[in-house]
């Protein structure tokens, strides 16, 4: 076997933890470096996974001339410029989505990856869920087209709370953060592009700062569209629920699981290696390093998302 695979992960809150799981699985791959704002906590997270660095500075972490990669699960507003840090350095990255709330910082981030030819890769998880993935397939098969996706991304959030329920640093976002994943799945099942994107939201939180609901419109080259719903308000259920409305059937999504229109479970248990879907993300993103080749969830292949989402942005300032 070719040497290991050495990563720091910046990020211990609950999507570090999902990462770390996932490595676990992972053959050839280990966690050398961890970095988190608060240094007893990750000292903690450190130990129970046998990881020897710890930090509260990336920085340090991108000193380490044993670190080959770097994944990222820190607060949005600092995936661009940490990305362009852990590239500056010579590392391969892997943004958590999104890769950035703005164009601009989106495409300073691929003009980098462009010039130093590193692996630059984002957490747009969707693309390997075995539930998406089964979808995929069949459209790859010429079984299944695409007419409408209606999804629904619903949460419970009118505090800074994380997945796990607890206090976070930062404010999450529905358009830069929630909706990034369906845009950029819409376009990928679709294989088109997205040539209309309209946006409404609702009031504005008076201490978050934004709005706490959300529906957007797409329409992709192809002639499918996509009615999505977002919402920090809805107490229950939560989650996201995809339904793939097509010419030759009708499936639910959601996460690692997918029914029919009857209910009827489909088994995607041999869609891939893994049911997680961040597992299967992380082990694109390690392949990718190894065999020197552009993953899927490129940040090139992304970027598409955030032209969407800065577009669909300019359409919310104007109606303010």
């Amino acid at each position: 076997m070719s040497k290991p695979i050495k990563v720091a992960l910046a990020g211990a809150g609950a999507f570090g933890i999902k990462h770390l799981d996932a490595i676990k699985l992972i053959d050839g791959v280990e966690v050398v470096s961890l970095v988190s704002r608060e240094l007893d906590k990750t000292r903690e997270t450190a130990a129970k996974y046998g990881i020897g660095h710890v930090t509260t500075d990336l920085a340090d972490s991108l000193a380490l001339k044993e670190v080959d990669a770097v994944i990222l699960c820190t607060p949005t507003q600092m995936h661009a410029a940490q990305a362009i840090a852990c590239m500056n350095a010579g590392k391969h990255v892997q943004v958590e989505i999104p890769l950035a709330d703005s164009l601009a910082d989106a495409e300073a981030v691929l003009a980098l990856q462009q010039k130093t030819g590193l692996v630059a890769m984002c957490g747009h998880t969707r693309r390997f869920n075995p539930s998406h993935q089964w979808v995929h397939k069949k459209i790859k098969a010429g079984e299944f087209n695409i007419q409408q996706m209606d999804v629904q991304t619903y949460f419970f959030r009118r505090s800074n709370m994380n997945a796990l329920g607890q206090a976070r640093s930062w404010t999450d976002h529905l358009l830069w953060h929630h909706a990034a994943h369906t845009v950029d799945l819409f376009a990928y099942q679709t294989g088109g592009t997205i040539v209309a994107a309209n946006a409404l939201q609702g009031p504005i939180h008076p201490t978050l700062g934004i709005a706490m609901d959300m529906s957007i419109q797409l329409k992709s080259s192809t002639g499918a569209i996509c009615t999505l719903s977002l919402s920090f308000n809805n107490d229950g259920p939560l989650g996201t629920f995809f339904r793939y409305i097509g010419d030759s059937g009708t499936y639910i999504a959601r996460y690692d699981d997918l029914i029919d229109a009857k209910d009827n479970k489909i088994d995607v248990s041999k869609v891939d290696v893994s049911m997680n879907g961040i597992e299967l993300q992380d082990r694109e993103f390690f392949t990718a390093i190894r065999e020197g080749r552009e993953p899927n969830g490129s940040v090139a292949q992304v970027l598409p998302c955030y032209r969407t989402l800065h577009a669909l942005e300019q359409q919310l300032v104007k109606s303010a």
